[in-house]
């Protein structure tokens, strides 16, 4: 899994609008006490807190300042970096379920003798990269947002390791893996176009948790890697590390250094830094544009006008004749003409250039549950060329194609 694009925005490292900006890193490297002191510092997590870290070993690192108090949620289970070695057989590359700019991520099994209270089951072991800046804090955060919120379409945390210089996360296992895998990998069966609007529906939804929060929360790296399946392809929202307590009030906006991942990031942020949960929105349309067309949101493979998802599905968006003309040839026809026509008029409206545009998270929910019982399907109405793959006849050529072979037989006829 590549490293998440972090683009580098400053020369040197400053304090903007109370967010910590790390600039050019290889010249101004803060250990990560300091680090630890600056995010202590912030208006974002002492907003989060309400009780202090307790006894554990990290305390006093992270008790820069006697004003600085967390709340790691009930339920949170404190491990010991033995027993996360223990049960990943020492972070065995056998166990490796994925690599990102956090650390590694790392599969394995614990019973219900090893906390009382907790059953026993598979869990993945996020291990943060010692020789990381970013990543002290972006531990911080999921763990206090993850200790707070409980949701279906959200990840569980299960529990945290902060012992000497090491951080680790301990999560629920998603037997399915991420949405990025059963899309991009083509050893994998092509998801179905129910499957597909499920998944599309569990993501919203989490989303919409997060947006509807006392205190919005904008996750700001929405994308199908961050997308986890359970067992029956229920979806889930993972890594938090990047998420931001959003503005109150449809016009007011938090100015951040930018970060996420170039493709899904909204032009306005990408811009000005402006970040509000419309950013979110927009991120979300252009994972829709991968559900409904199987590519990625950038992928330099393909031709120079085509490597950017938004820019070269967006005239077909608006046309049914020629929609089906860029539907991801794997579903085979096999999904709803008039649901994928919704389908690409909503992510055409989270993908508008105005943020005030963008439909907000609870109408889209509302927009996508509408759709499921749709069994209109193209591949039977005849909205769907009868050679798929590679060779497929698409609507605009259909036509002349078959003119051609007529012409062509009645000149046999004559000759």
């Amino acid at each position: 899994m590549p490293r998440p694009w972090r683009p580098i925005a400053a020369a040197k490292c400053c304090t903007a609008d109370d967010h910590v900006v790390l600039g050019n890193l290889s010249r101004c490297r803060p250990t990560r006490a300091d680090l630890s002191k600056k995010v202590a510092e912030l208006r974002f997590f002492r907003r989060l807190s309400s009780s202090d870290l307790g006894s554990s070993p990290c305390s006093a690192r992270l008790n820069a300042s006697d004003e600085f108090s967390h709340s790691f949620g009930a339920g949170l289970y404190a491990f010991q970096l033995s027993e996360l070695k223990a049960i990943t057989h020492d972070f065995s590359s056998n166990f490796l379920l994925g690599e990102g700019g956090f650390g590694t991520v790392h599969k394995g099994y614990i019973d219900d003798r090893m906390r009382p209270g907790l059953k026993a089951q598979a869990v993945a072991v996020k291990l943060l990269d010692a020789e990381g800046l970013q990543g002290h804090r972006e531990w911080l955060a999921e763990v206090i947002l993850l200790g707070q919120f409980r949701h279906p379409h959200l990840v569980k945390l299960i529990g945290y390791c902060c012992e000497d210089e090491e951080r680790l996360l301990v999560y629920e296992f998603m037997p399915r893996g991420s949405l990025e895998n059963h899309l991009f990998r083509r050893i994998s069966m092509a998801l179905s176009w129910g499957t597909r609007l499920k998944i599309a529906i569990g993501a919203a939804k989490g989303l919409a948790f997060l947006h509807g929060a006392e205190k919005p929360v904008i996750y700001r790296d929405f994308k199908t890697s961050n997308i986890l399946l359970d067992h029956d392809f229920a979806a889930k929202l993972s890594d938090f590390g990047l998420a931001k307590m959003g503005p109150e009030g449809e016009d007011t906006h938090v100015t951040t250094r930018v970060m996420g991942t170039h493709g899904y990031a909204a032009p306005e942020y990408v811009m000005t830094g402006h970040l509000t949960t419309k950013s979110d929105v927009y991120s979300y349309g252009v994972v829709l544009l991968e559900l409904l067309t199987g590519r990625r949101a950038m992928d330099k493979t393909k031709p120079k006008n085509e490597e950017k998802l938004v820019d070269w599905a967006k005239p077909y968006l608006s046309s049914s004749r020629r929609l089906r003309c860029i539907m991801d040839h794997r579903l085979a026809g096999n999904y709803s003409t008039k649901g994928s026509r919704e389908v690409a008029s909503l992510a055409l409206r989270c993908i508008s250039p105005n943020p005030k545009d963008r439909p907000r998270m609870p109408t889209v929910v509302e927009t996508l549950q509408g759709l499921q019982h749709l069994k209109d399907m193209a591949v039977s109405s005849g909205a769907w060329p009868p050679i798929v793959g590679r060779h497929a006849i698409s609507a605009k050529t259909k036509p002349d194609n078959t003119a051609n072979a007529r012409r062509r037989s009645i000149s046999t006829k004559l000759a």
